[in-house]
C-alpha cells in the first residue's frame, strides 16, 4: 500500500481506495477463517462466551446489557457505515457516479443484481412466514472481500472491472442502507427520532453555515448514534446520515483553502475501517459451529435460498442486465474487458459476506435461524469467491488490454488526490 502524504508519489485517492479494499478484503477472509476455526475447536465454547457476555451496562432496555457482540454489530459497524456514507457521498459529488453517464450502468447493474437475489431466495423459502424477512441478505456485495480476490488475480482483473466493481458495490451499499431503514426498523420511539432529527439539523446547519470542524461533526455523529439506538431504528443508519451532513470541497479545491473535511475524515477512517473494523466484524461473526450439522441442513429452504440467491441471483441478475444495458445502447461496456470477464465479476458480486451477514442478524429473532442464514452467506460468497477467482484466472485478456491499462492508470494518477494536497499544505505550514 502507497504511504500517505508522500510528496511527488502521483498517487490518487482512488488508487489508495482500491489498494485499501483489496488489502482489507484479503485480512477480512483471515479473519473469518480463523474465526471458523476456533468455534469448530475447543476454543468454540470460549468464542461464544467472549463474544455473548455482558462488557458494559445497558444502554437500552430493547437490547439489554451490552456484549462484545452488540458493540461490534451496533457501534464498530456504524463507523464502518459512517465510511460507507461517506464514499458514497463523495461518488455523487466529486466521483465516479457525479453524473448520469457514469451512474448508468452501476446503478442499473446494482438494481439487477439486488432484485434477481431476492427472488431466488423468496422462492426457496417465501413460502414460509417465519423465513420471508430474510430476502435481504443475498442482495448485497461485499466490496471488500471482492476486491480481495481481484487482488490475487493482479493485472488479469482489468482496471476498468475493478472500478465497475466498486461502483456497483457502492450502489449496492445505498440499497442496502435504505432496506435496513425501511425494512429492519420495529418499536419506534418517536421522542427519540426526535432528538436525532434535531442533531441531524443541527449538523446541517453546521455544513451550511461553513463549519468545518471535523471533531465537532464526530461529537454529533456520536450524539446521533445514541439517539438513532434508542429510537428503534438501527443505530448503524446514523452513520450514513452524519457522513451526508459532513461538508466536502470538490476536487481540487480552492487554491487557497483545499481543506474538504469529508476526503479527510474518510481517509482518516479508511485504514481502522479496513483493517480494523471489518476483519473484527468477519471474525465476530462468521464463526459458525458445523460440527454434526448435515446435509439436510444444509440443503434447507433458507441456506440454500441464501446460497443460490448470491451465487445464481447476482451473476443473472448483474450480467443480464449489463448485456441488456450495452446491447441497447443505454450504456457502454466497460473499456478493455471481455464479456467472458464481466461475467466473472458479476460471479464475484455474489460474495455477500459482511452486509449479508448484518443484515441476516437483523432478520431473524433466534440464534438458530442466524446461524442458519450465516451457513447460506458463507457457503454462497465462498463458492462465488472461487468460481469468479478461477474463471478470470482462465479468462482470455481483451486483445487491447495493456494499452487500455496503461491509459486507465494515466487517467487514475490525473485524479486530484485532495488528501495528499492537505498533507502538502501542511507540511509546508
Amino acid at each position: 500500500m502507497e504511504e500517505h502524504g508522500k510528496q511527488g508519489s502521483g498517487g490518487s485517492a482512488l488508487r489508495k481506495f482500491l489498494s485499501s479494499e483489496a488489502a482489507g478484503g484479503i485480512l477480512l477472509m483471515a479473519a473469518a477463517a480463523l474465526a471458523m476455526i476456533i468455534a469448530n475447536s475447543p476454543l468454540g465454547h470460549g468464542y461464544h462466551d467472549l463474544l455473548h457476555s455482558a462488557v458494559s451496562p445497558a444502554l437500552t432496555d430493547k437490547l439489554g446489557p451490552m456484549t462484545a457482540h452488540l458493540w461490534i454489530n451496533d457501534g464498530l459497524m456504524a463507523v464502518f457505515f459512517l465510511y460507507v456514507g461517506l464514499e458514497i457521498k463523495r461518488e455523487l459529488v466529486d466521483g465516479r457516479l457525479s453524473t448520469w453517464g457514469q451512474r448508468r450502468l452501476p446503478v442499473v447493474a446494482a438494481i439487477g443484481g439486488m432484485a434477481v437475489p431476492a427472488a431466488i431466495y423468496l422462492a426457496f423459502a417465501g413460502g414460509d412466514p417465519a423465513l420471508s424477512n430474510g430476502w435481504a441478505i443475498p442482495a448485497a456485495t461485499d466490496i471488500a472481500f471482492a476486491m480481495g480476490v481481484l487482488a490475487l488475480l493482479g493485472s488479469r482483473a482489468p482496471t476498468s472491472l475493478k472500478l465497475f466493481l466498486v461502483t456497483v458495490a457502492i450502489v449496492d451499499d445505498m440499497g442496502a442502507v435504505a432496506i435496513i431503514a425501511f425494512f429492519y426498523t420495529a418499536g419506534l420511539d418517536i421522542t427519540a427520532l426526535a432528538f436525532a432529527a434535531a442533531i441531524l439539523g443541527g449538523m446541517m446547519i453546521m455544513n451550511r453555515t461553513g463549519v468545518r470542524s471535523i471533531p465537532l461533526y464526530l461529537i454529533g455523529f456520536g450524539l446521533l448514534w445514541y439517539a438513532v439506538l434508542l429510537s428503534g431504528v438501527h443505530a448503524t443508519i446514523a452513520g450514513v446520515l452524519a457522513a451526508f451532513a459532513v461538508p466536502i470541497i470538490r476536487t481540487p479545491g480552492a487554491p487557497d483553502s483545499p481543506d474538504s473535511p469529508l476526503h479527510k475524515l474518510e481517509h482518516a477512517l479508511a485504514t481502522p475501517v479496513a483493517f480494523f473494523i471489518v476483519p473484527l466484524f468477519g471474525f465476530a461473526n462468521a464463526g459458525v459451529d458445523v460440527a454434526g450439522i448435515t446435509i439436510d441442513e444444509m440443503l434447507a429452504p433458507m441456506p440454500m435460498g441464501i446460497a443460490a440467491g448470491l451465487f445464481i441471483g447476482k451473476q443473472i441478475g448483474i450480467f443480464g442486465v449489463v448485456w441488456l444495458a450495452v446491447k441497447t445502447g443505454f450504456a457502454s461496456k466497460p473499456r478493455g474487458a471481455t464479456w467472458l470477464q464481466i461475467y466473472a465479476v458479476a460471479i464475484l458480486c455474489g460474495i455477500g459476506f459482511t452486509m449479508s451477514l448484518f443484515i441476516g442478524g437483523l432478520a431473524f429473532p433466534t440464534i438458530e435461524l442466524i446461524d442458519e442464514a450465516k451457513l447460506g452467506t458463507l457457503a454462497g460468497s465462498i463458492l462465488a469467491a472461487l468460481v469468479g477467482y478461477s474463471l478470470l484466472r482462465v479468462a482470455p485478456l481483451d486483445k487491447n488490454h495493456a494499452r487500455e491499462e496503461a491509459e486507465q492508470e494515466q487517467e487514475i494518477a490525473r485524479d486530484g488526490d485532495i488528501a495528499d494536497l492537505c498533507d502538502e499544505v501542511e507540511v509546508k505550514a
